[in-house]
């Protein structure tokens, strides 16, 4: 009966724990909150947080108490198999304490399965406690970089160095060309005037003839001004003569030399009225003081012409200008003289430089008009036709690179990823000024660089890789792309 009351006892005790596992409640004491064992779990991962240490901590007191009820369960049974075996061995005469061995041995095999199947149960608990806490530690890493799981692994644990591919790049110096877009414009549209009035009597030019400098242009009526001019010269004679008898006359004494001045003053009004009439002569004939070609309006043949009013247009179409608008983001290209190439969309080109560049920016689109003058001795570039022009800005060291090896960092700035010296990863951020079918022409990184073609998307700056040169050429080299560096595409 003892034996019985022992164990039954026991089973009490088992199953007591058991219950108490499989609530999932753990009160830890005796070294502070929290203190016990603790199961090593994602020993290469991340340091948990609190609540993931809480439920790794349960995890491991969960597994330890399991065990126990494991080998108090397997000490029952030993008991058990010991006491059937004394009955077993008990002669016939003893049959009573043949019967009590026997349900003694009975009760402990009863405890024995209980205590198994709370062991069990305490196991399949522990199980889950501790997948859980890996779950919330496996949550907190999926959130982090590859750089921030590198410095959280434990020192003492040396990380594989991960393969990738170089290709070692030499900057060159080339062109630097800024395109833009715009249109031809005349230098400068004249329209000739009368600078008297008169009717047309004559239009000496046709639309679209090429004039010189000094050209005549168009006749107004004469008659009238011709008539001024033969009295303006009738006076002259007569001014004259009046000055010459009387300086005779000063001469012999016959008359004061006072009256000279009269006579004097006389001739010069009378000159001076000459020139005038033959200067309105010369106002009939309209003539132009600039070259260009002859455009509308003109005048006609009879039109009463007022002071002011046009006899013709001329267009002056040598030198040429190109307008266009700088965006005020490239600005700190624009110089003045810089030289230009000018290509029309009839195929017409022609070189000039830089000439005006406005200090105020347009309010509607925030760009700055500018003007290249180009010779135009052939009169190929026409006015007011769409055309591109490159502007060489200068020269400067630029890597040729195929877009592949183009990568974004953790803020989002286009760049490329190096290898440098102790085989540690680098980053560099670059700027792209043209994009060809070579590659891009990026600025900005050092003048021989080794960059990562494979593998650059799996490593971070800082890290160690095993890196292996790529004997795959990339790209084109500087010198013999087809194409010049631009800081952008026209548009």
């Amino acid at each position: 009966m003892r034996a019985i009351y022992s164990y039954g006892v026991a089973l009490v005790i088992v199953l007591v724990i058991a219950v108490w596992l499989g609530s999932g409640l753990l009160i830890t004491g005796g070294k502070g909150p929290g203190a016990g064992e603790k199961p090593v779990i994602g020993s290469s991962e991340a340091p948990p947080s609190p609540e993931q240490q809480k439920l790794i901590d349960e995890a491991a007191a969960k597994q330890k108490a399991a065990d126990d009820a494991k080998a108090a369960a397997d000490a029952a049974a030993e008991e058990a198999n010991k006491a059937a075996a004394v009955a077993d061995e008990a002669d016939s005469s003893g049959k009573v304490r043949q019967e009590e061995l026997k349900k003694e041995a009975d009760a402990k095999q009863a405890a024995a399965k209980a205590a198994k199947a709370a062991s069990d149960a305490a196991a399949k608990a522990a199980t889950a406690a501790e997948a859980a806490a890996e779950a919330a530690v496996d949550a907190v890493n999926s959130f982090k970089t590859i750089a921030e799981r590198l410095a959280d692994r434990p020192s003492s644990e040396e990380p594989q160095a991960r393969s990738v591919r170089i290709a070692v790049i030499t900057a060159q110096n080339e062109p630097i060309e800024v395109p833009l877009r715009g249109r031809t414009k005349a230098k400068s549209t004249v329209s000739v005037v009368a600078q008297t009035s008169g009717i047309v009597q004559a239009i000496s030019v046709s639309k679209g003839q090429t004039v010189k400098p000094g050209d005549l242009l168009c006749t107004l009526d004469q008659g009238a001004r011709k008539l001024a001019v033969t009295q303006a010269q009738a006076g002259v004679d007569q001014a004259q003569t009046a000055f010459d008898a009387n300086a005779a006359l000063v001469k012999k004494g016959l008359a004061a030399p006072n009256t000279t001045l009269a006579v004097q003053s006389q001739l010069a009004a009378a000159k001076t009225g000459l020139e005038n009439a033959q200067l309105e002569l010369a106002r009939t004939e309209i003539r132009t003081d600039v070259g260009g070609v002859v455009q509308d309006p003109m005048a006609e043949v009879g039109n009463m012409l007022g002071a002011g009013a046009p006899c013709a247009t001329i267009v002056q179409l040598n030198p040429m200008l190109f307008v266009a608008q700088i965006p005020e983001a490239k600005m700190a290209y624009a110089r003045l003289g810089l030289s230009a190439k000018i290509t029309t969309v009839t195929g017409a080109t022609a070189d000039g430089k830089v000439t005006y560049i406005a200090s105020t920016a347009d309010d509607a689109t925030r760009s700055f008009p500018v003007e290249i003058e180009v010779a135009n001795d052939d009169g190929k570039v026409l006015n007011g036709v769409t055309a591109d022009a490159v502007v060489n800005i200068g020269t400067a060291p630029v890597h040729v690179l195929p877009q592949s090896v183009l990568t974004l960092d953790d803020n989002g700035v286009l760049g490329i990823r190096t290898v440098e010296d102790g085989n540690k990863v680098a980053f560099h951020a670059v700027t792209i000024i043209k994009d060809t079918r070579d590659g891009v022409w990026v600025v900005g990184l050092p003048y021989k660089i080794s960059v990562i073609t494979v593998g650059q998307e799996y490593v971070q700056p800082g890290q160690v890789v095993d890196a292996k040169t790529d004997d795959t050429p990339i790209g084109a080299s500087a010198d013999g792309s087809n194409a010049t560096a631009s800081s952008e595409q026209p548009s």
